[in-house]
């Protein structure tokens, strides 16, 4: 029978010796990992200098590792947006068109909260309106300039009132039925209204054009002092409005006084307050027709009698 093709190491002495080494370096290092435990809890700073120099050792390799991880990273960011930047283009064009639509909604908002408070200042203030009503349809092709509120006479509306709005003046009640009244507006050409500037008491005739716009006529000829952007209130004088409600703001100068826009435009007016006659006793006739002298000679020869449209205007 043929000998086996490999021996035992007892059969070989330098076979012996190597495993002996090698038993006896694993005891040692295993000795020797067991006193350095021991020392690194009993004294954990002892080691410090040695981890600062393994630490110094490889922070050039870990520094090389971070940058090339971050450029790396960096490099596939770069190429997903690239392929992505349409669709994010396009996701953040829609953001965009519905931050807009809620911007306009908000300021539509702020339009409608500015115009309720001017709607609650005049019930609020020192003059306490007859009725509020809707402003419910204007003339705006012709030179008769009229509109239609949803108050009558049933409502304490009477010919003559002053009709307003949050702005300003709109006109005043040139024909009341029950349920509702026709205005006879600012712009109408039988409209004269007597105001003055708010700045210093300049004063002028606001005269309707029928197209929507005002001529000022100053009182004192000369030199004009009127300037463009100046606001026209009304004086008080006529006894039919309130001194100091805002009429026009001038827009162009004329040699005796000015063009003007309207502050309250009928068009863009939605609520109004129908407010007492400011000096009733100048315009009883109009407000309560039994306050009106009875037919006769000398009722026939009476100013309310024969007073024209455009009289009755130029009262204001």
């Amino acid at each position: 029978m043929a000998p086996p093709s490999s021996r035992r190491s007892g059969f070989s002495k330098k076979a012996q010796y190597s495993l002996f080494t090698g038993y006896l370096l694993a005891g040692a290092g295993a000795a020797l990992g067991l006193v350095l435990l021991m020392l690194s809890l009993w004294q954990p700073a002892a080691f410090a200098p040695l981890r600062g120099v393994a630490s110094d050792v490889v922070a050039p390799a870990g520094e090389a590792g971070a940058v090339t991880r971050a450029g790396s990273q960096g490099m596939i960011a770069g190429i997903a947006g690239y392929f992505q930047a349409g669709s994010q283009n396009a996701e953040l064009r829609r953001e965009l068109e519905i931050a807009r639509i809620r911007v306009g909604e908000a300021n539509a908002l702020k339009a409608e909260n500015a115009r309720l408070k001017g709607l609650l200042g005049l019930t609020e203030g020192e003059i306490r309106p007859v009725a509020m009503a809707r402003l419910v349809g204007s003339t705006a092709t012709s030179g008769r300039r009229h509109a239609y509120i949803s108050a009558g006479w049933n409502d304490g509306v009477r010919p003559g009132m002053p009709v307003v709005s949050e702005r300003g003046v709109v006109g005043r009640v040139l024909e009341a039925g029950r349920g509702s009244a026709r205005v006879l507006l600012l712009t109408d050409s039988e409209s004269v209204l007597p105001v003055r500037r708010a700045a210093d008491n300049v004063i002028a005739f606001a005269e309707g054009r029928g197209d929507g716009l005002l001529r000022i006529r100053l009182v004192n000829l000369g030199v004009n002092p009127l300037k463009v952007g100046d606001m026209m209130v009304t004086s008080g004088a006529g006894g039919y409005y309130r001194p100091g409600v805002a009429v026009a703001v001038i827009a162009k100068i004329t040699p005796d006084g000015g063009i003007a826009q309207l502050v309250a435009e009928p068009a863009s007016t939605n609520f109004v307050a129908v407010e007492p006659v400011a000096q009733p006793a100048a315009v009883a006739e109009l407000t309560d027709p039994s306050a009106a002298p009875a037919p006769g000679p000398s009722a026939s020869s009476s100013p309310a009698a024969t007073a024209s449209p455009r009289a009755g205007a130029g009262e204001e």
